[in-house]
């Protein structure tokens, strides 16, 4: 639901072929992009019957089943949330372009323009620090280290905030690039 860039199109993997279809999990859920996400309403499609059975058995007892006003929450925004949709979109789009063009102005740090979400992967590696994450923590900011996916040369900074939240972690994190310097 998250495609920032017109004219991108999400594929999902099991749609590539019915033995890509066979072999796969695919989750949706209407939880970040509506925020309802306290409301657990996630769906897992599994065309597979063994390995449907297998996925009920693994999260028996650790995942809730889905209840009825999760139900009726994701029905009501997958059916009547376009206009909120969009209207998201368009805002996250604007946040992303501010990060991106911050972030990228800055000297040891930058960013590809993600395509989906709201979530800004930022390359540190130019900023000559043992682990970024902690010292942009130390610098007030707070997000999330890199290692944690991979690789701690990176952080990872969510925009999915409102513009004023955005423009203060973005004044933050000139600071906090300031000092290095």
């Amino acid at each position: 639901d998250l495609l920032l860039e017109p004219g991108v199109r999400h594929i999902p993997f099991a749609s590539l072929s019915e033995d890509a279809a066979q072999r796969s999990v695919t989750l949706i859920s209407p939880s970040k992009t509506f925020n309802i996400a306290g409301l657990g309403a996630s769906l897992a499609i599994i065309p597979n019957a063994e390995l449907r059975a297998r996925f009920k058995q693994a999260r028996y007892g650790i995942v809730p089943e889905v209840d009825i006003l999760a139900l009726v929450a994701a029905e009501a925004a997958w059916r009547g949330g376009d206009a909120w949709l969009e209207a998201l979109l368009a805002y996250l789009r604007v946040s992303r372009d501010r990060l991106h063009a911050a972030v990228n102005a800055l000297p040891g740090l930058s960013m590809a323009s993600p395509e989906a979400t709201y979530l800004g992967w930022i390359d540190c590696s130019g900023l000559d620090v043992a682990s970024p994450a902690l010292y942009f923590e130390n610098q007030g900011l707070g997000f999330s280290p890199g290692r944690d996916f991979g690789d701690d040369r990176f952080v990872r900074f969510n925009f999915g905030c409102t513009h004023a939240t955005l423009e203060e972690a973005l004044d933050r994190l000139r600071a906090a690039v300031a000092a290095r310097a």
